[in-house]
């Protein structure tokens, strides 16, 4: 799964819109491997399944979309903790500099966006802050996490809906948006060309895709590798009886361990940039371009964000954070030039952006 920046302490930008302003989420009367919203309005209460069972995990094996809804309704309320999402300065400058970074700055906002696989509404509310997007709508397989991403657009003042949906079958008409985003999402799907065949239906024509926040191939080889090493030792250290203070209890140990054994069913692919590109393009797709960043950073965040789950939350303080924002910051600044004379596959995070022909094209 891909990281987000480096922790730093920012004030959240606050709203006052009510959550009965903002459409909810179609989740009940609904087998849980097969969510829907076609009717556009939801529950309040999506009814997400916080904690699956070993017997739900061990069912979730043979059915990657069944193990999708369990793990995020499960990692749902926490998320952003985990994977340090904010809505304040830091993250707007993230999310915006991710879209400028695959498709250029546009001319003007775009008037309505879908967020396909939103989790908690990370990378669509924090376009829609930094004046990317105007109103926007987001779509998950997990009830807890079009929850969640509600309540952060209530939260923020921003004019947001929300559907629980298959991304292989998106819960909105044709030609309904200006923009589909997605981050982190794409390596979740099982059918990519179907989900993006999705996107190009949903976009009006000449509209455009961006998706960030996506592992390489290459990428999720050393990085998957040094996060399982960085667990292994940091548990193991903190057995010894003068690091007592720095282990996290037994139960919070196992339960990670079996909402990592999700997550290992969940991640279904990674990517070779340009085989996504041909992915797009064989979707319909015009105007392909697959860009990646991403290599001493994520070499230094893989281990720094397995550390930060292995010890008891809070332990580390405002001084880790700053060290390690700080840091980030650093290291994304030297892939910056490390961009020009690298092979683009060796970096960890793919984007890729595109555009659904416009009527003219078809002419």
């Amino acid at each position: 799964m891909s990281e987000t920046p480096m922790r730093r302490p920012g004030i959240k930008r606050q709203g006052t819109t009510r959550l009965d302003e903002v459409d909810d989420v179609t989740a009940h009367d609904v087998p849980r491997h097969e969510p829907t919203g076609t009717d556009g309005r939801v529950p309040t209460d999506p009814a997400p399944n916080p904690h699956a069972t070993e017997a739900e995990v061990k069912a979730a094996y043979a059915d990657p979309k069944l193990a999708n809804v369990l793990y995020h309704d499960w990692e749902a309320e926490t998320y952003d903790e985990k994977w340090s999402i904010s809505y304040d300065d830091r993250c707007v400058d993230y999310a915006v500099g991710r879209f400028h970074y695959a498709a250029g700055v546009p001319a003007k906002p775009y008037g309505r966006a879908l967020e396909l696989g939103s989790g908690t509404g990370f990378f669509l509310l924090n376009l829609m802050q930094g004046g990317i997007v105007e109103k926007g709508s987001v779509t998950d397989l997990s009830p807890g996490m079009v929850k969640a991403a509600l309540r952060n657009a209530e939260n923020l003042g921003l004019d947001v809906d929300g559907r629980v949906g298959d991304a292989e079958r998106i819960p909105y008409p044709d030609d309904t948006f200006d923009l589909v985003v997605g981050h982190a999402v794409l390596h979740h799907i099982p059918d990519v060309e179907a989900a993006m065949r999705e996107v190009l239906r949903v976009l009006k024509p000449g509209g455009r895709f961006v998706f960030a926040g996506d592992p390489t191939r290459i990428g999720d080889y050393y990085a998957r590798r040094l996060g399982r090493a960085t667990w292994w030792l940091t548990t193991r250290i903190t057995r010894l009886p003068a690091l007592a203070a720095w282990r996290r209890p037994q139960q919070e140990l196992d339960e990670s361990s079996r909402a990592a054994a999700l997550e290992a069913v969940v991640d279904l692919h990674t990517f070779v940039p340009s085989e996504l590109e041909q992915t797009a393009r064989a979707a319909g797709a015009v105007r392909v371009h697959a860009r990646t960043e991403e290599f001493a950073a994520a070499l230094f965040g893989w281990p720094v964000r397995t550390f930060e789950a292995a010890v008891p939350q809070g332990k580390l303080g405002f001084g880790w954070a700053m060290f390690a924002y700080r840091t980030w910051q650093r290291l994304s600044w030297l892939d910056q030039r490390l961009a020009g004379l690298l092979p683009r596959d060796v970096f960890y995070n793919v984007l890729i952006t595109g555009r659904k022909a416009a009527r003219s094209d078809r002419a």
